[in-house]
Parts: C-alpha cells; structure tokens; sequence
C-alpha cells in the first residue's frame, strides 16, 4: 500500500492544506500514513450511529479532543474507499459546522458516481488513484428488491 500512500500524499501536497481528516472506521489508517508523509496534522472524524433512516444514517464528527483544531485551516478529507460517500459526506459537513474548509477530497478507490457527485456539489476537488463502476439504489429504487431477490442465498456455502 506504501506506493499508493506516496501517490495519493503527492496529489494532495498540492493544495496547500493544513490538515489531513479522515473517517476512523475507514479511511483514518491512509489518512494517518499521508499526514505523517506531509508532516501535518491528522485530524479523525468519529462514526455515531443516528435514528434517521435511509441511505445515509450514520454521521461522522470529529473526535471532542480535536474540534478546537479545525477552524480557519484548509482541510483534506481522506478515506481509503468511497461508494455512496457516507462517511465523507458527514465528515464535510462537520468540518463546516466548526469552520474549517474542506479544500480537497482523497481516495485510493472511488467505486460509483457518488464522490465526484458531491465534490462537484461543493466545488472541491476529487483525487483518487482507481475509479470502479457500482450502482447504489435506494431500495424503493433497486431492481433486485423489485424482483424479490433474497439478499443472501441461504443454500450457499
């Protein structure tokens, strides 16, 4: 993975960020690896499971210790794989809310529109090093539900 982390760092160098953000329960280990690279500093966000339903019930907040790092620096928000972008989602709005500006979002794997839907929502950047095509419906929307499929086979070994 040490290549990647290299050629991810590199890319993010370039956007002259004070801060290196990323999910704990995903991308906080990558992220770790490329603020220690660029020598700044590692900022964390924490999963907190919500009662909200759909798509996105889980927010991101950054850890209590370090909410008083965040505001007026340039910040890259990091995770090591995005589908729908839960994660990154919740963890930009976070930043926001404690006056931080997310200037650039990092991946090694973006799987699906979803990240490069949001970064252009919030006119950031998005750098990954490997795009793969997935679909993620809502399931009033996904056609296998609509079918009946069974989301396991149970006769599977």
């Amino acid at each position: 993975m040490r290549p990647f982390v290299g050629d991810l760092a590199s890319r993010i160098s370039g956007y002259g960020v004070d801060a290196i953000c990323g999910p704990l329960t995903g991308g906080a280990l990558l992220a770790g690896m490329i603020a220690d690279r660029l020598e700044l500093e590692l900022l964390f966000a924490e999963r907190r499971v919500t009662d909200r339903a759909g798509l996105f019930p889980v927010d991101y907040r950054i850890a209590t210790a370090l909410r008083d790092h965040v505001k007026g620096r340039r910040i890259a928000i990091v995770d090591d794989a995005v589908s729908a972008g839960s994660a990154v989602r919740s963890t930009h709005a976070d930043l926001v809310a404690l006056g931080g500006l997310p200037v650039m979002i990092g991946a090694l794997l973006v799987m699906g529109p979803g990240a490069a839907a949001f970064a252009a929502e919030k006119a950031i950047p998005l750098e990954r090093l490997v795009d793969l095509p997935t679909a993620i419906w809502a399931p009033a929307e996904c056609p296998m539900c609509a079918l009946g499929t069974p989301l396991t086979d149970a006769g599977a070994v």
